[in-house]
């Protein structure tokens, strides 16, 4: 369905026709291109990314009820490897925008008009990973050379030894059991004496 924009945000709707007629719904396929970032991390949905919405409007007496579902490509880089990567982002929202002077939403409809931006953009960036990696069994780099250890199989990381334990290397688990067993034969000699 198109319809005309008298609101300049591409995220702007115009719902003139939903007002105040509870039981109406109509649905929009939406395709926006963003004109910022969106996100923080290591992956974030970029500018110039084209968002696609599918969008449900229905009218209630309180207001319009939204039904949105996104689906965008996010890009960044592997959190492990520093691979670069991208990843599917597909949320699902629903949100009450209220009429104005009602307490019933966190959002209103103003100027017969429902600005998804907000709502969206939250949605879209809380379903962004934190550490997102370019395979779920991802090895990372290796601590020394840091190179990428998927790239070699055969070297592993080593175990570096921290300095200030070093005076502890000569005691190995071997020890400690031998001088446990040491301590109970001189407590069982001792006991025997008695």
């Amino acid at each position: 369905m198109t319809r005309k924009r008298t609101n300049n945000s591409p995220f702007s709707v115009n719902v003139r026709d939903l007002v105040n007629r509870p039981g109406e719904m109509r649905e929009h396929d939406l395709e926006v291109v963003l004109a910022e970032r969106w996100g923080e991390g290591l992956v974030a949905v970029q500018e110039g990314t084209t968002l696609s919405e599918q969008v449900r409007l229905e009218s209630v007496h309180e207001g319009i009820l939204v039904t949105v579902d996104v689906d965008a490509l996010a890009t960044g880089e592997c959190g492990r490897c520093l691979r670069d990567i991208e990843l599917p982002v597909e949320v699902e929202i629903q949100e009450l925008f209220a009429y104005p002077n009602s307490e019933a939403s966190d959002f209103e409809v103003h100027d017969d008009h429902v600005d998804l931006e907000p709502l969206v953009r939250d949605a879209v960036v809380l379903a962004l990973p934190f550490q997102p990696v370019c395979q779920p069994d991802c090895p990372g780099l290796d601590p020394e050379t840091g190179e990428r250890l998927a790239e070699r199989p055969e070297r592993h990381p080593h175990d570096v030894a921290d300095p200030r334990w070093s005076a502890l290397a000569g005691l190995s688990s071997d020890s400690v059991l031998d001088t446990d067993a040491s301590s109970a034969q001189r407590a069982a000699a001792d006991t025997e004496e008695r």
